[in-house]
């Protein structure tokens, strides 16, 4: 059985007992008997290998039969501010950003944001980094942190602070390679007005471009976590 299944609580005296959709969709999708052995992950680092005990429609109970911290991140920490797309594209973009390794994603709320990061829309981005983790390996789950304002954004200092904007100047990947913590900041489909890029320039952001083309927001997006997360080849 090689799909992962997610934690939401950790073992308990060596016990896991899966939450009812992971319960559910072990009984009657992968059809999991007393005795299997399958991967779960917590979120926060750990991997487990789990015999299943008890396997119920809709509670499953597990025994850990080894576990140990498995690191898929990224050597650099990125995170990006963006002004969300709209309705699926918000998903794609989530399952994307877990894949290339993105430590967090915040909403971006800007002056031309068409998505709003209402809690239900923020709760749902959440889910949907739990079901690209279980897909990727990957065993930290990105975090989506609550809308914020550019200038919340701009407060949080980060080593380097980049502003993608078809007026900027190209990026130096000098800048990149020297940082450990890298923060992306991605306006909304109508792009961000002189007065908020100013703003940025202001606060120490470099104002930069990938180049002549005009990018959705997602595709801005991945191609900012693929510069920063991916290591160059040798």
């Amino acid at each position: 059985m090689s799909e992962r299944f997610f934690l939401d609580q950790p073992p308990v005296a060596g016990e896991v007992t899966f939450d009812e959709a992971e319960s559910q969709h072990l009984a009657k999708v992968m059809r999991a008997n007393v005795g299997d052995m399958v991967v779960g992950f917590d979120g926060v680092g750990i991997e487990y290998q789990i015999e299943l005990i008890s396997v119920g429609k809709k509670k499953v109970i597990g025994t850990v039969r080894q576990q140990e911290e498995v690191s898929r991140e990224a050597a650099r920490q990125l995170t990006l501010a963006v002004a969300l797309p709209k309705g699926d594209r918000q998903r794609w973009l989530i399952e994307k950003c877990v894949e290339l390794g993105v430590a967090r994603l915040i909403p971006l709320l800007t002056q031309r944001g068409v998505a709003q990061p209402v809690e239900k829309a923020i709760e749902r981005l959440r889910r949907a980094v739990i079901e690209a983790s279980k897909q990727c390996e990957r065993n930290v789950l990105m975090e989506v942190a609550e809308g914020q304002t550019l200038e919340q954004v701009l407060a949080s200092q980060p080593e380097v602070a980049l502003m993608l904007h078809p007026s900027g100047d190209a990026i130096q990947p000098a800048t990149i390679a020297a940082a450990g913590q890298v923060l992306g900041i991605i306006g909304p489909e109508g792009g961000f007005s002189e007065e908020e890029v100013a703003q940025a320039a202001a606060a120490g952001c470099q104002v930069v471009s990938l180049g002549p083309r005009i990018l959705r927001v997602e595709t801005a997006a991945l191609a900012m976590a693929s510069l920063v997360t991916i290591p160059p080849g040798p």
